[in-house]
């Protein structure tokens, strides 16, 4: 009885302590409920990628359809990572070896073709000494949709790329996990405060929202790039992110629902009630615009008729951005800082 009583007096300190500090039971489950969970399916959709490769490239006559929607959910999975990228991922260099966007000076294509040309056949201890360029998704994309290459007739050549690029994301994959899952990782840093990377949980809380909100100034740059707002009005429809495979708007909008989910969770913190509902709306007004357009982004930027569209999207998107890092830190007293973009 002793022993049952001294167990439920812990327990009930345990309760109280988690009660009493709201922000570090919302940074606890925002890293428990969205940015492992995250983390893992990315991990999932990279080992799916490597099953479909291998089974393209042992058939030769094998349909590449598998392949292709093995890829746009991996490609789905890094989108929808993007936001919640918190720890080592944003480190190392790594996102870099995911994709490499913008690729202003067509090095994707330039550097594939030259490594195979070096490398015949391309093994994986090349690859893995390779640039970044040609280790990620970009890469992989260009081979599987780009109209010059004739992957059916040509996978002596490809393939091993392909394979080796699944490869590498899968290994990339499984090794952020770890540091995510190890003991005193990022998972058990963004629970028990304090510790080496953040002193207290409003730190962790911090951390998590400048990256969300460096995820959403990244949707504006995705969007406003092709449309020509970095480069004086002048359309660049083949500066979409995977204009080759036509998927520029779904993973706009994997990144808005990544985005979206710390949200969810952050609003319970936010003591103004017509602000939660502003930034609810700013969330369903870019979802609803994304979800109505007709047409994959490299063509809609390319027709004069869309660009009022587009505009009022990105509009939108900035008024998203600006809740969030104007009004919402305001409101919780967190100081977010300048995003990662600041000044693109």
């Amino acid at each position: 009885m002793r022993a049952l009583i001294v167990l439920v007096s812990v327990s009930l300190s345990m309760l109280l302590t988690a009660c009493s500090n709201p922000r570090q039971e919302v940074t606890v489950q925002l890293a428990n409920e969205v940015l492992l969970p995250a983390h893992q399916q990315w991990r999932d959709s990279n080992a799916a990628l490597v099953d479909a490769v291998e089974t393209y490239c042992a058939a030769p006559q094998a349909s590449a359809d598998d392949l292709e929607t093995a890829f746009y959910q991996a490609q789905s999975r890094w989108s929808h990572l993007q936001p919640l990228m918190v720890g080592p991922l944003s480190e190392g260099n790594r996102s870099w070896q995911v994709q490499f966007w913008p690729d202003k000076r067509n090095m994707v294509v330039r550097q594939t073709e030259s490594l195979l040309d070096e490398a015949d056949p391309l093994t994986r201890a090349q690859l893995e000494k390779a640039s970044v360029v040609v280790q990620g998704l970009t890469a992989f994309e260009y081979v599987l949709f780009d109209e010059s290459v004739a992957l059916a007739d040509s996978r002596g050549r490809y393939c091993p790329l392909l394979t080796g690029i699944a490869g590498h994301q899968l290994a990339l994959s499984e090794s952020v996990l770890a540091l995510w899952n190890e003991p005193g990782g990022m998972l058990a840093q963004l629970r028990d405060f304090p510790n080496e990377r953040y002193a207290t949980a409003d730190e962790g809380l911090a951390a998590i929202l400048r990256t969300q909100i460096t995820g959403v100034d990244v949707l504006k740059k995705k969007l406003g790039t092709p449309m020509g707002r970095l480069n004086q009005g002048v359309v660049q429809p083949y500066q979409a992110e995977a204009w080759r495979s036509r998927q520029s708007i779904e993973n706009l909008q994997a990144s808005l629902q990544g985005a979206q989910a710390v949200w969810e969770r952050v609003r319970s913190l936010v003591s103004d009630a017509a602000l939660v509902k502003d930034i609810d709306q700013a969330y369903a007004a870019v979802a609803n615009q994304l979800a109505a357009l007709p047409a994959p982004l490299m063509v809609l930027v390319q027709e004069p008729a869309h660009r009022e569209t587009l505009a009022t999207l990105y509009a939108a998107l900035d008024n998203l951005e600006n809740r969030q890092q104007t009004e919402l830190a305001r409101n919780l007293n967190i100081q977010i800082g300048f995003n990662a973009n600041d000044g693109d």
